[in-house]
C-alpha cells in the first residue's frame, strides 16, 4: 500500500520492494511499477512484501533529529503507539462521500470509542486503532472491525475500507 503520515508517503522514498507470490516466486518491483494512489498500490493482490529499499534526503543531522523528535511527540499525543495495535485500521473515505469526516470521526460518531469484543478494543485515544488488550484473537479483531464497519454504514451511509491487509480466510 502507500502508507503515509506527516505530509509524506511511501511513494516519496521507495526505490524498490521485494515481494513473493503464493507460489513462492520472488518479484522485485520498482517504484514506478507500484501504481501508487492514496493508501493503495496497484501491483495486484496476492503479493507479500518482505523487503524494501528507500532513499532518504540528505540534511543536517541536527535538523533530521529535530524533525524526528517533533513527529514522535505528535504521534505520542495523538496515537496509542505504546499499545499492541496493527496501526491505522481504516483508510480515510473519500471526503465527498463522508462529508469530510475521517474514519476515526465516523467511528466516534457511532459511539465506537472504547468498544470491546473479546480482548480487542477500539482505542480510547484514537478510534482508528484497534488494541489487543493481551489475548485478542484474529476473530476478536475481525468481529470488532466488521461491527464498526456495519454500524458506520448503517448510521452514516459511509462504507469504511480496511487499510490493514489481512491474509487468510475471514472468520
Amino acid at each position: 500500500m502507500n502508507a503515509g503520515a506527516y505530509e509524506q508517503e511511501t511513494k516519496d522514498a521507495l526505490v524498490e520492494a521485494v515481494a513473493y507470490d503464493r507460489s513462492g516466486a520472488r518479484h522485485v518491483v520498482k517504484n514506478a511499477e507500484m501504481k501508487f494512489a492514496y493508501r493503495h498500490c496497484g501491483v495486484g493482490e496476492g503479493l507479500i512484501f518482505t523487503q524494501a529499499l528507500f532513499k532518504g534526503r540528505p540534511d543536517d543531522p541536527a535538523a533530521i533529529e529535530a524533525r524526528m523528535a517533533a513527529i514522535m511527540e505528535r504521534r505520542e499525543k495523538s496515537q496509542p503507539i505504546r499499545e499492541k495495535t496493527g496501526g491505522s485500521t481504516f483508510a480515510n473515505p473519500d471526503p465527498a462521500n463522508s462529508g469530510g469526516r475521517k474514519a476515526w470521526q465516523l467511528i466516534d460518531e457511532i459511539g465506537g470509542r472504547g468498544r470491546i469484543v473479546g480482548d480487542a478494543q477500539v482505542s480510547e485515544q484514537h478510534c482508528n486503532f484497534m488494541i489487543n488488550r493481551g489475548k485478542a484473537t484474529a476473530a476478536d479483531i475481525e468481529s470488532l472491525v466488521e461491527g464498526l464497519r456495519k454500524d458506520v454504514l448503517n448510521k452514516t451511509g459511509v462504507e469504511l475500507r480496511w487499510e490493514i491487509r489481512r491474509i487468510g480466510e475471514p472468520a
